[in-house]
């Protein structure tokens, strides 16, 4: 009986121990707007190098669940965090393609305890904790001023490329490039264009708009949608100024050859990688960042840096 006693001791000590011994684990979500922009596929290789750098850091587990729509579809979204809910997330980080149709789905999973964060574009009426991305409106401020150099005092008539028009963050960058437009009356603008956040849907639109009004002599594009592809790639270097935002490998090559002037790059990968981070130190450490928008700087690349600038996406763009 005494050995019986002590082997069972024995054991329950053991399994006390291991069990002591496993490290916390964390399930977090991501949604992004689309599995066919590059940006995002940058955002979630920055947040699995979160997971793993910041697992070691403090000795937990972190999974990243990767739930995103094809394309861009806010329904799609709203369900992915019902979804993610289901599966016990313990957060979840969003890009919201239409605001007002994630918020609702936020909430409910805010409401069950899940800790959410926005990245790049926010849904600022949730009950989302935190986000994490630029200042839209002064982005759309810096592409219009760097146009405005490159146009110079003859000026001219402009376009400004939109992008998804239900899009919060897109729609603050437009009205961010109407603002300073406003300080440079030689500048005329045609119109803004909208589109579906495709490299195919917006180069054809750029085609069709350039096609029409030859006399447009500079582009505005809060994002850089068309040059993903290489549709503008047969364009006169310099005939039509170009000023976009990100600076993917695929842009790079636009400003090399100088048909874009310069592009203002989103720190793409640490949306990721950010996201997770300020999650994390809430979840793990209950820390929340100073400001709940948690603001990142643009990275101005032209002809002068863009062989360096390049560089970095041997990191951020490999295969999750």
């Amino acid at each position: 009986m005494r050995i019986l006693l002590c082997a069972m001791a024995a054991t329950a000590w053991l399994v006390s121990n291991v069990a002591q011994a496993e490290p916390i684990k964390y399930k977090i979500g991501l949604i992004a707007k689309s599995e066919s922009n590059p940006v995002f596929i940058a955002a979630r290789v920055g947040a699995e190098d979160a997971a793993r750098e910041l697992g070691k850091k403090y000795g937990i587990e972190i999974e990243i669940l990767w739930r995103t729509p094809a394309d861009e579809d806010a329904q799609r979204q709203a369900a992915f965090v019902e979804q993610l809910m289901v599966a016990g997330v313990d957060a979840l980080a969003i890009s919201c393609t239409d605001a007002s149709k994630v918020t609702p789905a936020i909430n409910r999973a805010v409401d069950r305890g899940v800790l959410v964060a926005c990245f790049d574009s926010d849904a600022p009426n949730s009950k989302r904790f935190v986000y994490h991305g630029i200042d839209d409106v002064e982005c759309g401020r810096q592409v219009m001023r760097e146009l405005a150099e490159r146009l110079g005092p003859e000026g001219g008539r402009i376009a400004i490329l939109g992008g998804n028009q239900t899009a919060p963050n897109l729609q603050a960058r437009v009205r961010g490039v109407r603002d300073e437009l406003a300080k440079h009356p030689k500048i005329k603008l045609a119109d803004v264009y909208y589109h579906r956040e495709t490299a195919q849907d917006a180069a054809a639109k750029v085609q069709e708009v350039q096609t029409a009004n030859p006399d447009i002599v500079g582009w505005a594009m809060v994002g850089g949608w068309p040059l993903f592809s290489d549709a503008l790639m047969s364009w006169e270097p310099g005939r039509v100024k170009i000023v976009a935002v990100d600076a993917l490998p695929a842009q790079l090559k636009y400003v090399e050859r100088g048909i874009v002037q310069a592009l203002l790059a989103q720190r793409v990968y640490h949306w990721g990688y950010r996201s997770v981070e300020l999650l994390v130190e809430k979840l793990h450490n209950d820390a929340s960042p100073k400001d709940p928008r948690d603001m990142a700087e643009l990275d101005r690349v032209t002809q002068e840096n863009v062989a360096t600038y390049g560089k970095n996406w041997e990191k951020w763009l490999r295969k999750s």
